[in-house]
């Protein structure tokens, strides 16, 4: 399955990066790698001073597309996370403030894409699910590390231990989403926040690069984070998960969960 990636870079300073790859845009490693590729490109452009990440069609990000997960094949889990996570330390590196537009649903390591951003916009249709622990998987993404950071320790242990669904007004009343728009209004609304003078500015002349405020404090949480995905990739390649391991784990019942949400990764 092939990916697209479209950039532009309005009056205002604001770059939309919007990725598309499927009905419900899960990513793979290349995906990952296509993004950080634009951060980096964009981190290098005087003219781009905010980004805003977004996607196509209904849903933000379905989380990650595990070779043969959904097609029942027999590639290593854990050989492809080494290779995403090793493209996806390289999103935390961006310096450009970032400001994700999420409409629909952003689950599991499609949760993890959107905590790689400094805000979050979302409306309220949208759905936040950390859905890990219901699939018999580690958690990824960085996320026992990003999520922590915006919403709270306890907050973040009750979403990774049930997977449960926060809708876009829950999320906003605990600080997962920083703006709640009407759902027709996501994107447009990230884009204003993004084009603020506080958001969109240079750190000085002198040093004329993007500022993005936390990742200058002693590297967190983005080292953290980065720190935390190869910690996970070595997870991984200790399981030895295999995507037909899962399948079968699935069809057993050792876990109650629908197809629908098998695809949901």
């Amino acid at each position: 399955m092939t990916h697209q990636i479209r950039v532009q870079v309005s009056a205002d300073h604001v770059a939309t990066v919007e990725f598309e790859r499927g009905a419900r845009n899960h990513f793979d490693a290349a995906l990952i790698a296509g993004l950080a590729d634009t951060f980096e490109r964009l981190d290098a452009d005087v003219d781009a001073r905010a980004i805003v990440l977004c996607s196509s069609g209904r849903h933000f990000c379905a989380g990650a597309d595990l070779p043969g997960a959904l097609s029942g094949g027999e590639q290593s889990v854990a050989g492809s996370t080494g290779s995403l996570y090793g493209e996806a330390t390289r999103l935390f590196a961006a310096r450009t403030p970032i400001v994700a537009a999420v409409q629909g649903a952003a689950v599991g390591g499609g949760l993890g894409l959107a905590l790689v951003a400094d805000f979050r916009v979302a409306g309220p249709s949208t759905r936040f699910i950390a859905n890990f622990s219901r699939l018999g998987l580690h958690q990824g993404f960085g996320i026992t590390i990003t999520l922590p950071a915006v919403v709270g320790t306890q907050r973040a242990q009750e979403m990774l231990y049930t997977g449960r669904a926060v809708g876009g007004e829950e999320a906003a009343r605990f600080g997962l989403c920083d703006r709640l728009a009407a759902d027709d209004a996501v994107r447009s609304t990230a884009h204003a926040f993004a084009a603020l003078p506080e958001v969109a500015r240079r750190e000085s002349a002198k040093r004329g690069r993007p500022v993005r405020i936390l990742s200058d404090y002693n590297g967190q949480p983005y080292g953290r984070s980065r720190r935390s995905l190869r910690g996970e990739t070595r997870t991984a390649e200790r399981l030895h998960i295999t995507s037909r391991g899962i399948s079968l784990f699935l069809r057993e019942e050792r876990v109650s969960i629908s197809v629908d949400e098998v695809e949901w990764l």
